[in-house]
């Protein structure tokens, strides 16, 4: 069990490690007002999800799903597993279907914005609209690692 937590743990460091970095480098380079900066951070940010995000997303699910079939803990119900599961589900869901075609967007978007010489409405708005699924996809994996540690009920 003490190889499969660890992997475990590792896509943990991976997976939640580079949602709040890639969030951090974005806002900056959306504080500095620069379209050149704006556009490689961007670009970045999601090469970073491909790197590290995505490696992470398998780790955790597959050395979870291994930890839980070992331990017999039941997947129907109202637990800490369960709930934990249907918000990771919830949290990829909103990556998939939102914030990989915003983030394509915004790589779009401000490419057009250093043509421009000026940060464009459309990239505002795509990135006003990263931001508020961001933080919900971000707040999501916490909750769930808090539930992971305490396992409260």
């Amino acid at each position: 069990m003490t190889l499969w937590l660890t992997v475990h743990l590792v896509g943990v460091l991976l997976f939640v490690g580079n949602i709040i970095t890639a969030a951090f480098w974005k806002i900056r380079a959306d504080l500095s007002g620069n379209a050149a900066i704006i556009h490689h951070t961007v670009k970045h940010v999601m090469l970073a999800d491909y790197v590290f995000t995505l490696p992470g997303l398998v780790l955790i699910v597959t050395s979870g799903v291994i930890m839980a079939v070992r331990a017999n803990f039941p997947m129907s119900g109202l637990s800490w597993l369960t709930v934990s599961l249907v918000l990771f589900a919830v949290s990829g869901l909103i990556w998939l279907a939102l914030l990989l075609p915003l983030q394509r967007a915004l790589i779009h978007h401000s490419a057009q914005s250093i043509e421009e010489g000026h940060i464009t409405s459309a990239y505002r708005k795509a990135s006003r609209n990263w931001a508020i699924f961001g933080i919900t996809s971000t707040v999501l994996p916490l909750v769930i690692l808090y539930l992971m540690v305490t396992k409260g009920f």
